[in-house]
């Protein structure tokens, strides 16, 4: 009924209601233009290069905030890309708006000249000045890390003819003259370059460098000055407690040194007026603030790594520290810095070795007085990559991390409990031994350094039967009880001994620890007797389990994955197929002569290289003459191998000086006894021209690495040449007075080989240019 008492039917005259009609609104569509600002800030940041350009050419409004905000090229990424004429605009501008790692690239392309076309005319001053003003705005960008950029200026540099390194040192000497602000870094790299010179002149000028960088507020400077008063302010008990109060202060700012340092001067608190308890509380604090940082992350990031690929990367750079003598914090970092690139940056495999070698030649110029030269790093690979390949991977590593090379190892730990608590030398050696063995296995990782070098010392005085393996005082020192060491005992005890180790494509177990403490400086302990599971878990007190067996690659894997290149094909053959051969990663030139012997008449020393470049201070290492690279004993034997220059045509050619080292060779028709030690097994064609001092390659013409043999059987040494083993017999002396190779001196070529090819380094790098991406346009 409606209203006014009106009946209405339902027909659809009286039953007229509108219907409700269903309004379908379209969805507004969301473009990257409806986000905020900072949200597109967000997207932007972290982007590639190339894809941060072409959302620029997307819209006028990406356009406007790419061109216009300084952060969106601060943190873009210049991952796998090189400087060079395509894109050097777009590296520059990069580096201006504060980017670091434009800034680093940059610095190393000019200073080895690599991947940038700079004209012959004043090349080393022109590279100079651009190195030094690129690597200057990186130290000025790298705030979190200790000063970096005098590991690619630091001596040796060249001995006559103008030097690019040199260059640059002067010209951010003059820099720091007329800048009166952000120079404390700057100051700080120029005097560790000066303080590496054997000149008391120079040593003097890099101390008053230390106290200005260290006036400025650098901490690295204000330690270093402290180290080197050290020995003074001992005499004088004032002076002593006063240097003491200073380093206590740096360490309490973070400088990590001064930790260490602070933590070992515990060891005489009582002359400092220290308590027992208080020395107990600063180690401790030490030891406990040290924190696990799981390395399984690497085989997340590296879908085709494994634990053994790493194992055996890993085994290859425990034998090329062996053979260079290099320490075990040299070593310790080297490992870090492969792990933390891996962490953060995709490696394919065939560049595995490659990361290995380029993190031990930084850590070396970063720890050691005598450093692994590029020349020699590309020898240890058996020619495997190139000198470019090898520094841009270094310019890789130092921008991805950042330029922070130096943190806490296991070896410091170490340091600091052998220096705190006496212990026998068998059982020092015993426990570095145990903390490089724990190098070898990712799994170690999740225990933190620190309890790792705490378990290390309690298995070595396990094993040497102590009576009272952990002691109060080393509880009281570490905060660890002997209950909190023991799964880490246990772990660190199936690791290094009862699992088998991998074996390589030979089916040679990979014993490169084992056998670097095999030396009579380490008291063999690497061949004493090893305490059982069994035994292990009785001195602990806990029950026993049985072990899992290891799982290793099978036979045929690892073949594919560690091989030498020269074990498939001869070296001439090598060059047509690079790329195939670099997915085996890891060649070592110890491991068969036949990679020697046809080295020294292939193209490895005839590489032309550019002149007026950075590599002039890998010539050789200081206090180290030429070819004179030694191997301990019983660990890479090789036999040395002579060159006459009468009978090898090609030993130099006509446009090279003659080598002051071929006065030595023995002359023809006299008998000259061999000279006890190291003897060159390779010798360089290159003397030291005009062309060749100038060069950032000069290290390249300096003889070739060598290796020590035994010579104690006082017969001469057998000549390992391709001549003396497979050449013809009816060849013979050429006796031409040019020096540059003839064809009628070389033995007859089998039919079917291909003509050897030089590697010779283009000046842009035309084997890389297919990679960058032309991003000017």
């Amino acid at each position: 009924m409606g209203s006014g008492g009106v009946i209405h039917c339902r027909c659809a005259k009286c039953f007229c209601y509108p219907t409700k009609r269903r309004i379908r609104r379209r969805p507004q569509n969301l473009t990257i233009l409806n986000l905020p600002e900072d949200v597109l800030f967000h997207i932007l940041k972290w982007l590639s290069v190339g894809d941060i350009l072409a959302v620029r050419a997307v819209h006028s409004h990406l356009k406007y905030l790419v061109d216009n905000h300084a952060s969106v090229w601060a943190c873009a990424s210049f991952q796998e890309l090189w400087p060079s004429p395509k894109n050097l605009k777009l590296f520059e501008r990069a580096a201006e708006k504060g980017n670091f790692e434009a800034a680093v690239k940059l610095g190393i392309a000019y200073l080895y000249n690599e991947g940038l076309s700079v004209s012959d005319e004043a090349r080393a001053e022109v590279n100079g000045l651009k190195a030094s003003r690129f690597f200057s705005l990186a130290e000025r960008l790298n705030v979190s890390a200790m000063p970096f950029i005098w590991l690619f200026i630091r001596p040796p540099w060249s001995v006559s003819g103008s030097c690019c390194k040199a260059v640059v040192h002067e010209s951010l000497r003059a820099e720091c003259q007329l800048q009166r602000t952000h120079r404390a870094s700057i100051l700080h790299c120029l005097g560790r370059v000066l303080n590496l010179f054997e000149d008391e002149e120079k040593k003097k000028q890099a101390r008053h460098l230390f106290e200005e960088s260290a006036h400025q507020g650098c901490l690295a400077s204000s330690y270093l000055l402290w180290e080197s008063d050290r020995r003074m302010d001992m005499s004088d008990p004032g002076r002593c407690l006063h240097s003491f109060r200073k380093l206590r202060d740096y360490a309490a700012k973070g400088c990590w040194e001064a930790q260490l340092a602070l933590a070992k001067a515990c060891a005489n608190g009582s002359q400092l007026g220290l308590e027992a308890k208080t020395c107990s509380e600063i180690v401790s604090q030490l030891f406990q603030a040290s924190q696990a940082i799981s390395k399984q992350q690497i085989f997340s990031v590296q879908k085709g790594l494994n634990d053994t690929m790493r194992y055996i990367l890993i085994d290859w750079l425990v034998e090329v520290a062996t053979m260079k003598d290099f320490t075990s914090l040299c070593l310790h970092l080297a490992v870090e810095c492969v792990d933390r690139y891996l962490r953060r940056r995709l490696v394919p495999r065939y560049k595995l070795q490659l990361l290995g070698i380029a993190c031990m030649v930084i850590c070396t110029r970063f720890i050691s007085k005598e450093i692994l030269t590029i020349r020699e790093a590309v020898w240890l690979t058996d020619n495997t990559y190139k000198y470019e390949d090898l520094v841009r991977m270094m310019g890789e590593i130092i921008s991805t991390l950042e330029g922070k090379i130096r943190i806490p190892t296991v070896v410091d730990y170490k340091e600091v409990l052998l220096t705190l608590v006496p212990v026998a030398p068998r059982t020092q050696h015993l426990c570095s031994f145990l903390c490089e063995l724990s190098l070898l296995h990712t799994s170690l990782s999740a225990y933190a350094p620190a309890c790792l070098a705490s378990a290390a010392l309690l298995l070595a005085r396990l094993m040497h039967r102590q009576t009272q393996p952990w002691t109060s005082q080393l509880c009281d020192l570490t905060g660890f009880s002997f209950e909190d060491l023991i799964p880490c005992v246990l772990s660190l005890h199936k690791k290094c001994f009862h699992d088998d180790a991998p074996k390589d494509y030979r089916q040679v177990s990979l014993t490169a620890v084992k056998q670097r403490f095999e030396d009579k400086r380490y008291e063999e302990v690497s061949q004493e007797e090893v305490l059982s599971h069994s035994q292990l878990c009785v001195a602990l007190g806990v029950k026993q389990e049985s072990p899992e067996p290891p799982s290793f690659l099978s036979t045929g894997e690892i073949h594919a994955f560690l091989s030498s290149p020269s074990g498939r094909r001869t070296k001439r053959k090598r060059e047509n197929s690079l790329q195939e051969d670099r997915g085996s990663f890891v060649t070592t030139p110890t491991a068969e002569l036949s990679s020697q012997e046809e080295t020294l008449l292939g193209s490895f020393l005839d590489w032309s290289l550019d002149c007026c470049s950075g590599y002039e201070g890998d010539q050789e290492s200081e206090g180290e003459k030429e070819g004179d690279v030694t191997a301990p004993s019983g660990v890479l034997d090789v036999t040395v191998v002579y060159l006459n220059p009468e009978q090898h045509c090609c030993q130099e050619s006509s446009d090279e000086e003659t080598c002051q080292e071929d006065k030595g060779h023995q002359v023809p028709g006299t008998q000259t006894p061999p000279a006890l030690g190291p003897r060159p097994l390779l010798h360089s064609r290159r003397g030291p021209g005009k062309d060749v001092t100038t060069s950032g390659y000069s290290s390249v013409s300096s003889a070739s690495p060598t290796n020590s043999v035994d010579s104690g059987s006082g017969g001469p040494p057998l000549s390992t040449s391709v001549l003396s083993l497979g050449s013809n017999s009816d060849t013979q002396p050429c006796h031409h007075q040019a020096k540059k190779s003839c064809l009628q001196c070389r033995p007859p070529t089998p039919p079917g080989s291909s003509a050897p090819q030089q590697q010779v380094k283009p000046q842009n790098l035309s084997m890389h240019s297919g990679k960058d991406v032309n991003l000017a346009s």
